[in-house]
């Protein structure tokens, strides 16, 4: 028990300590969720953040909002998801705000559905429509992959669409608790690629241009794969989550 003359010294103690602290101030990287309605972007989104599987869940109107603090190489990141609409009648009113200062996009469709895959093309334009800078991370999540014998969209056909969009390609499904790991690997990838983007500029402010080779090594993320081949650097080689995790389950 502290006596109550005791009292104001030791908050001026605890005051002058917490002063003492340096100020690290905590990154924020929001990452936007876009496509067809019902093929499960908000369960995606409660998987990662609240790692669960949501027994019930409504149509998204408008945007809903869901923050996620982690840490990488002893950093504290908050990662910000926003959950979007995928019904037109609800997006007029947002679509703008969301895709204000967004640092990366994840594109969803459904495995059991091929015309949610037909229409990421329009979500790619609109994303695009909406000057959404070419180095903003992009990734490509089939959902839903525990209905094995509904499956519509072939893994080879998605890894095909991926590689030509310059995109990272899983394949998961946010009800099976099994895949959890994969869930969260979707935006810790993301958040890992960030965060070397953003060691790569502020690398540029302080030295002299580097050549592509450089770039590439400072650019790099432990949860992304790199294209070592051709001229002009190294690119992102679309990969499955799923298969290369059953490939090296073998191995």
């Amino acid at each position: 028990m502290v006596c109550a003359n005791c009292q104001p010294v030791l908050g001026a103690i605890i005051l002058s300590f917490l002063l003492s602290q340096p100020y690290v101030q905590t990154r924020i990287f929001k990452i936007i969720v876009i496509g067809d309605s019902n093929v499960g972007k908000t369960c995606l989104t409660f998987r990662f953040c609240g790692g669960t599987f949501p027994g019930k869940t409504e149509a998204t109107i408008g945007v809903d909002f869901r923050e996620k603090t982690v840490e990488i190489e002893g950093e504290r990141i908050k990662v910000q998801v926003w959950d979007t609409a995928g019904q037109e009648r609800f997006r007029k009113s947002m679509v703008e705000h969301y895709y204000r200062n967004v640092h990366a996009v994840v594109f969803v469709y459904d495995v059991t559905k091929m015309s949610s895959f037909t229409n990421l093309k329009t979500w790619i334009e609109e994303c695009n429509g909406h000057a959404v800078p070419p180095l903003v991370p992009r990734v490509l999540v089939g959902n839903k992959c525990d209905l094995k014998d509904l499956i519509q969209v072939p893994s080879s056909l998605a890894l095909k669409f991926a590689d030509a969009h310059n995109m990272l390609l899983f394949e998961t499904s946010a009800k099976d608790p099994q895949e959890s790991q994969n869930v969260d690997a979707i935006f810790m990838c993301l958040v890992c690629r960030l965060k070397a983007q953003e060691a790569t500029e502020q690398s540029r402010t302080v030295q002299v241009e580097p050549t592509s080779r450089e770039a590439g090594e400072h650019g790099g993320a432990p949860c992304q794969d790199q294209d070592q081949e051709g001229e002009g650097g190294p690119g992102v080689r679309a990969l499955c989550w799923r298969e290369r995790r059953e490939q090296d389950a073998a191995g």
